[in-house]
């Protein structure tokens, strides 16, 4: 249970610090994101990985998703051909991180592409998904 929540808190750690400032200038494709929320309150932070930082370093691109009427949609843009992984947190008290209980267990909800949630750490392999040439279009369930 300490790895899970000891990777959660990391990745989290890491993209929030640079969801604010993260411009990408290759040229590539759109992935959207849609993430229903079950409250309009706060914000979904958003990190896109590649295999070789997945949950362990800077993400490819980090950003904030506004909620609105129930749900946040967010667009990465301009990512090349490749494989990535999407790692999502609600925010619900705007304070730039994931909240726990004494326990260790999230106070927030979080999810990750392909709504692949087991009781251990987040596994690359489950989460992955492919770009190559076409926009993406994901929704995530926390």
């Amino acid at each position: 249970m300490k790895t899970i929540i000891i990777s959660i808190a990391l990745s989290i750690a890491s993209f929030v610090a640079t969801a604010q400032s993260e411009t990408i200038t290759s040229t590539g494709n759109s992935i959207t994101v849609t993430v229903p929320v079950n409250s309009d309150e706060g914000k979904i932070g958003l990190a896109l990985y590649q295999e070789h930082n997945f949950m362990k370093g800077q993400p490819f691109q980090g950003t904030n998703g506004e909620i609105k009427d129930g749900k946040s949609v967010v667009t990465f843009e301009n990512v090349p051909a490749g494989e990535y992984a999407i790692v999502i947190y609600h925010d619900k008290n705007n304070n730039n991180q994931m909240d726990f209980a004494a326990n260790g267990m999230p106070l927030e909800d979080y999810g990750m592409s392909n709504n692949v949630m087991s009781f251990g750490p987040p596994m690359w392999s489950d989460a992955k998904f492919e770009i190559n040439g076409k926009d993406v279009y994901i929704d995530i369930r926390m």
